[in-house]
């Protein structure tokens, strides 16, 4: 399944994938990938320069990451152009929550902050929990 949310014209759209291989329900660790992709439907260039996610585990506990860019990157996007990065997270419970923002600034100087859609982590070990 994918989410997706569009804030000043940046599209953010996301799809997570449980990886079984790396989780161990015996031991309550569930990991996820995610692919996030970023598309430019506004009228200027614009730069994702920091990354907010809060990630709740099924229990109600949440952390907050913070920090430049995604994956090492600062990527700038021109109008109609997109750019996709995957990325990973580990819970102790086998369901949870993601959501977040991107701090972007414009060509002009502008900066605004694009809107990471709520989305689910759901593994096959939680059928009841489906959000």
């Amino acid at each position: 399944m994918t989410w997706e949310k569009t804030t000043n014209g940046i599209l953010i759209r996301v799809e997570p994938f449980f990886l079984d291989d790396r989780s161990d329900a015996d031991v309550g660790r569930f990991v996820w990938a995610y692919q996030v992709d970023i598309e430019n439907h506004s009228a200027l260039s614009v730069q994702l320069l920091n990354r907010y996610w809060r990630i709740t585990d099924a229990n109600g506990q949440s952390e907050e990451v913070f920090g430049p860019g995604v994956v090492g990157e600062q990527p700038v996007l021109a109008q109609g152009e997109s750019y996709r990065y995957s990325s990973g997270a580990p819970l102790r419970t086998p369901s949870g929550l993601m959501e977040g923002y991107y701090d972007m600034k414009s060509e002009t100087g502008e900066q605004f902050r694009a809107l990471i859609p709520l989305f689910s982590l759901d593994s096959p070990h939680d059928t009841a929990s489906t959000h």
